[in-house]
């Protein structure tokens, strides 16, 4: 595993609570953590089909087009009463002429399961898989998950995404309505970097 050695780490993300996520993450370590949107970096066409072919799309993008390592992330949920959707499409299923709106996603993805008649619990999982790319083109792949269920109503106000319909195993609070630093010591992003942490460690 290659070792990270700089100080500054571009996270290619134009999301915020996600950018201030993977920031509290590597605070320990002592490293800069700027955003895509900071730089001015358009977001790429993430064309594949799953969570490590979209990551590696961002971070090799934004490694190349910076000069600087980059970290990228893709995520999304997998609700098994779907098949496992929406998935790599988690983000898309949000998009709107107006951007995206995850209260519409939500909304979308219960009333799928409302119409498929899906048993209870309906049981779910966030994935995520972050890459940590190089300018010379290398990478490091880290994936991690937590699993749970989707709840209805949406509940709580913290978080991002999906968090207000998902409660995690073990749990009988949504991670919107949960602490964000007890998010983070349970989250799927927490459970990837507790793989990526070796590439900052001495």
């Amino acid at each position: 595993m290659r070792k990270f050695s700089g100080k500054k780490l571009l996270v290619a993300t134009h999301n915020a609570g996600k950018l201030e996520e993977i920031a509290a993450l590597l605070a320990p370590f002592g490293i800069e953590v700027v955003g895509a949107k900071a730089m001015n970096l358009p977001e790429p066409a993430e064309t594949e089909t799953t969570f490590v072919g979209n990551a590696r799309i961002k971070a090799h993008a934004a490694a190349r087009a910076t000069g600087l390592p980059a970290l990228a992330d893709d995520s999304g949920i997998e609700v098994d009463g779907l098949d496992g959707a929406p998935g790599v499409y988690t983000a898309d299923w949000a998009e709107t002429p107006e951007g995206r709106d995850f209260v519409k996603a939500m909304t979308r993805t219960w009333d799928a399961l409302q119409a498929r008649n899906a048993p209870f619990p309906r049981t779910a999982r966030f994935r995520a898989t972050l890459v940590l790319a190089w300018p010379d083109g290398h990478d490091e792949v880290f994936e991690g998950r937590v699993e749970g269920q989707v709840v209805w109503p949406m509940r709580g106000r913290q978080g991002h995404g999906y968090d207000p319909m998902f409660v995690p195993e073990g749990h009988e609070i949504t991670f919107a309505e949960m602490d964000p630093a007890k998010k983070n010591e349970i989250s799927h992003r927490a459970d990837a970097f507790s793989r990526l942490v070796a590439c900052f460690e001495d």
